[in-house]
Order: C-alpha cells, then sequence, then structure tokens
C-alpha cells in the first residue's frame, strides 16, 4: 500500500508538471500572429493569437477609396482564417493533443475562409506615420425606454385578500 505523503508528492509532481507545460503554451500562443496583405498591397494587417487586429497600415494611394473599410475588413478575414494553421505549427507543446484538434477546430468555425476576392499574402512592416486605424463611426444606441410603472391591482371582487402581502403585514 502506498504511503499518504508519497501519494500526495507525486500529485505535487504531476500538478507542477501540469502547470510547466500550461505556461510553456500559453508562451507559444502569444508568440503566434498572421500577417496579411490585400491584393493591391496597399492594405497590410497583422491578428495576434486570438484573430484580434493588432497591426494596421494602409497606403496613401487608397485612403481616400470609398471602400476602404471593406478591404480593410477582407484583409483582416484572410488574415484571421490563416490562425488556425499558424497555431498548430506554432505551438509544438500541443500538437497532436485533443486539445490541438478542439482548438484548430474552433479557429476554423470562428474563422472561416473568406469569400475569394484574390488577396495575395505577404508579411507585415511596422505602419507609417501615416497610418491611422479605421474605426466604425456609427452613433451609440440610445438606451431603450423605461417600461411604464405597475398599475396597482384592483382588489379582488368578493373583497378577499388575494394578496399575500396585500395588507402589508407578512408575518401572519
Amino acid at each position: 500500500m502506498t504511503n499518504p505523503e508519497q501519494l500526495f508528492s507525486s500529485f505535487e509532481a504531476k500538478m507542477a508538471e501540469a502547470q510547466q507545460k500550461a505556461d510553456r503554451m500559453r508562451a507559444e500562443m502569444a508568440t503566434v500572429s498572421v500577417a496579411e496583405r490585400s491584393k493591391d498591397g496597399q492594405i497590410a494587417v497583422k491578428v495576434n493569437h486570438l484573430g484580434n487586429l493588432v497591426g494596421l497600415e494602409i497606403g496613401h494611394t487608397v485612403r481616400d477609396k470609398s471602400n476602404l473599410a471593406d478591404d480593410i475588413l477582407r484583409t483582416v478575414q484572410a488574415a484571421q482564417s490563416k490562425l488556425a494553421a499558424a497555431v498548430e505549427a506554432g505551438v509544438p507543446s500541443m500538437a497532436g493533443t485533443e486539445t490541438m484538434t478542439e482548438l484548430v477546430g474552433q479557429l476554423e468555425r470562428e474563422y472561416p475562409e473568406p469569400p475569394s476576392q484574390g488577396f495575395v499574402e505577404g508579411g507585415f512592416e511596422a505602419p507609417d506615420e501615416g497610418a491611422r486605424f479605421v474605426a466604425d463611426e456609427e452613433p451609440p444606441k440610445p438606451p431603450a425606454p423605461k417600461p411604464p410603472p405597475r398599475a396597482a391591482r384592483p382588489p379582488a371582487e368578493d373583497g378577499a385578500d388575494d394578496d399575500y402581502f396585500g395588507d402589508g403585514d407578512y408575518l401572519r
């Protein structure tokens, strides 16, 4: 029979190993990113391992295009659609595990391949001083109207108090 102290020591060692493995996986995940350029090369984006836009470069010749926001979104979607493969390649500590399979599947569902718009792969360079983030200019929605106050209920037909707390005495 095994000594309880040995069981506890074994459990602590397994927990420490699991913590080290999780820390290594987090560090590897944090290094994963995907860069993408639009077909004309005038828009460059970079997304992190979560799919968040972390870099944006807009060329001078397209800044006044009427569909600039659409071009940026398509380029971001193209970068995001490559996250599953980038995570699979960039996190070797989870290679072949059920966790990796689930993570890759989730990324593929979350960021599907965008409609073919003629994207070309490319690197990402630091944005020039004139680069800017384009924000959604839609004004915030007004708060929902408050519901009207509740009307008092009319008394019961027979005069009986059908409301348990109706007479204010709740300690009957």
